[in-house]
């Protein structure tokens, strides 16, 4: 006999569960790298996987999702989406009395090349900056904070600023306060997770692990949603796409980029993109990128 490949609601899953399929919405410490920190929750978690959503640089600081046992499949789900930074903008001269005009030029789409040292291939490219504004300024230094498509480069950002101010700039400090659908108001350290599986190891207490660790899910709240049967949730679980008899919800009109499928109480069942509309389809519904399950 196998086993019900469902999970059930997100808020009534054992710790164990939530353990393997959870997200820990990490505050990174300067020093170690993304992969270093990921490595270490996966040391004190005693888990298989764990894998973090979004590099950081080892000196950048702040929101680094971290994904759980079988949550690491979600990661092309947290890889697009807005970034929002707080960066320390060092100027090599005192700062003009325009800063703030010209910086503010910067919003929208602008062009980039990826640095020397960075893995991707470095032809021109556009990203869009979607805020960018100056929160302080002192002497020669000036506080930024931006909203920004994924795959920019701030480093790059503050260079471009300073020629376009004529007094030349760099990067200082960097933290990152928000990746969607995350942000800085709920973040936990390697030093709240530890205590919390401490405490769950020694008294059995629930509480502080659950405060510490969120179900999966969490990780899917930007996406798009179809809601299918349970019966259909158990055919992806083999490999099968979703077909409209097992959609109880959709959207209207196929979203573009990535949706997730849920059962009625919210279980995340696979990642994939919408195909076509139950209401007037007979075929596949959502075609699967990810199964969950």
């Amino acid at each position: 006999m196998t086993s019900d490949p469902l999970r059930g609601p997100p808020g009534e899953r054992s710790v164990e569960s939530l353990l393997q399929f959870g997200v820990l919405n990490l505050d990174k410490p300067p020093g170690p790298s993304a992969h270093q920190v990921s490595a270490w929750v996966k040391r004190l978690t005693d888990l298989d996987r764990a894998a973090h959503a979004g590099t950081l640089d080892p000196k950048v600081t702040g929101v680094l999702p971290v994904l759980l046992g079988n949550a690491t499949r979600l990661v092309p789900a947290l890889l697009e989406g807005t970034k929002e930074y707080v960066a320390v903008l060092e100027l090599h001269a005192t700062a003009p009395t325009d800063l703030a005009d010209t910086v503010a030029e910067f919003e929208g789409e602008i062009y980039q090349k990826p640095p020397k040292k960075s893995a991707v291939a470095r032809r021109l490219r556009t990203r869009r900056v979607h805020e960018l504004e100056v929160l302080e300024v002192e002497d020669r230094q000036a506080l930024l904070r931006m909203e920004v498509a994924s795959g920019t480069y701030v480093r790059k950002l503050c260079h471009d600023i300073g020629l376009a101010l004529g007094t030349g700039a760099h990067m200082g400090d960097l933290r990152r306060t928000a990746t969607t659908p995350f942000d800085d108001t709920d973040l936990q350290t390697l030093e709240d997770l530890s205590d919390a599986l401490g405490r769950y190891e020694e008294t059995g207490r629930e509480d502080w692990l659950r405060d510490v660790v969120k179900p999966a899910e969490r990780a899917l709240e930007h996406l798009p949603t179809v809601v299918i049967a349970p019966s259909a949730a158990r055919e992806v679980a083999n490999g099968a796409p979703v077909y409209a008899p097992g959609v109880i919800e959709a959207p209207a009109s196929p979203p573009e980029g990535l949706v997730v499928c849920t059962t009625p109480d919210g279980a995340a069942v696979c990642l994939g993109t919408q195909v076509g509309d139950p209401e007037r389809d007979t075929g596949t519904v959502v075609d699967l990128e990810a199964v969950l399950v």
